[in-house]
């Protein structure tokens, strides 16, 4: 009867590790055989449960390589025998005193299992066929016992991570919205720039360059939501006083805020100069949301102020705006105001007769200061038109 020796070899005392591994090498496995690179990949991803390191990893990627077959199959010869030197060159020269510390890890966590020689080295004896009669080494036959626990373990690693890019993604996009809102007001001068959100929500911003835990996310997000509602709050609410009207000179379409002392328009973003011209402070993504309807134009989706403009003059034709005003526009304007300004006429298209004219009084008006397309948009995301949205 062949005798398999559970001791280790020389000055090594017997281990808890060492007499784990060696059950885990004998127990009976719950799959016949398993894809070797499919485990470690597994293994890789869940190696915090099992607590070993990309390095320790980088060793047992090494030793299977001494394995033949790809698949781990239950009833072979799963033992490995290479010498530290060859073992190193495989591990990309690492040095034989940190092979020997990644080894015992591996064999601490119930990963492999060793089967010391007599005196200490690793070989196998052959019979006449070359057949392997016995061989001392490193078993590999715990990986694949462990093969269900590896896998369900990268299966909620890879869930955990999911949950956390999501509540991740999730805390982001909300704090951009609540720092580019809180510029706007800050820019159409409905908060001052040393207001305390300011600070806020630079602090907000700080805790995200760090890595945060799913936990610590949740807890950012109700922060942020806390700061996204101040900043609402420090927006003035914007009325439609009436419906907008076709007429070239009066413009049917006022905003109004709670303040008397407030003009009708914020001071014109640029300086009216075309490349002078500043770019807007409205965020994008809060100009599609208000005009929805220049989508179609720009193959569903608009992700650049390049798509936006380029939509635009797509539609412009269509509106009836002349090339000449649509110049004048991006002239006085700036191409990317003259853009949002043509999109938020497009979304109450039908309550304009003339949008060319409506363009070309815009653009006299910015030419004054006295035009931002911020009411204008700021008016379409009101409940009063809701369904502009």
């Amino acid at each position: 009867m062949q005798h398999i020796s559970t001791t280790p070899f020389g000055r090594r005392a017997v281990s808890h590790g060492l007499l784990a591994s060696q059950a885990l090498a004998a127990a009976p496995a719950a799959v016949a055989s398993a894809d070797k690179w499919q485990l470690f990949n597994d293994l890789r991803t869940a190696r915090h449960h099992f607590g070993v390191t990309d390095r320790d990893l980088a060793v047992l990627n090494a030793l299977l390589t001494f394995l033949p077959d790809r698949d781990l199959v239950d009833g072979a010869d799963l033992i490995v025998f290479p010498s530290n030197a060859t073992l190193s060159d495989r591990a990309h020269g690492m040095a034989e005193s940190t092979l020997r510390r990644h080894l015992a890890a591996l064999v601490q966590a119930g990963l492999i299992a060793r089967h010391d020689s007599p005196n200490g080295k690793r070989y196998a004896t052959r019979g006449p066929g070359s057949e392997v009669l016995r061989a001392f080494g490193f078993s590999l036959r715990p990986l694949l016992v462990r093969a269900p626990a590896i896998h369900s373990a990268a299966e909620d690693a890879r869930t955990a991570a999911l949950h956390l890019k999501l509540a991740r993604e999730a805390v982001v996009l909300r704090l951009r919205d609540a720092v580019k809102l809180f510029l706007y007001a800050v820019e159409t001068g409905q908060a001052a720039a040393d207001h305390p959100l300011h600070r806020a929500l630079c602090a907000a911003q700080g805790q995200l360059r760090r890595k945060l835990d799913t936990d610590a996310l949740t807890s950012l997000q109700e922060i942020v939501d806390q700061l996204r509602a101040a900043v609402d709050n420090l927006l003035e609410p914007v009325v439609v006083a009436e419906e907008m009207s076709g007429n070239d000179v009066h413009f049917g379409r006022h905003c109004q805020y709670s303040k008397p002392d407030l003009q009708e328009s914020e001071p014109c973003l640029g300086t009216g100069k075309g490349a002078d011209v500043a770019p807007p402070a409205l965020p994008l993504g809060l100009v599609v949301k208000a005009c929805p309807d220049i989508l179609p134009y720009a193959q569903g989706h608009i992700r650049s102020w390049h798509e936006l403009i380029t939509a635009a003059s797509q539609v412009r034709p269509m509106m009836g705006v002349s090339p000449d005003a649509w110049a004048e526009a991006q002239r006085i304007m700036g191409a990317e105001v003259a853009a949002i300004t043509l999109s938020a006429i497009l979304q109450r298209v039908g309550a304009i007769q003339k949008p060319g004219a409506y363009l070309r009084n815009l653009t006299e008006r910015a030419a004054n200061g006295q035009f931002s397309p911020g009411p204008m948009i700021m008016a379409l995301l009101s409940p009063a038109n809701a369904r502009a949205v």
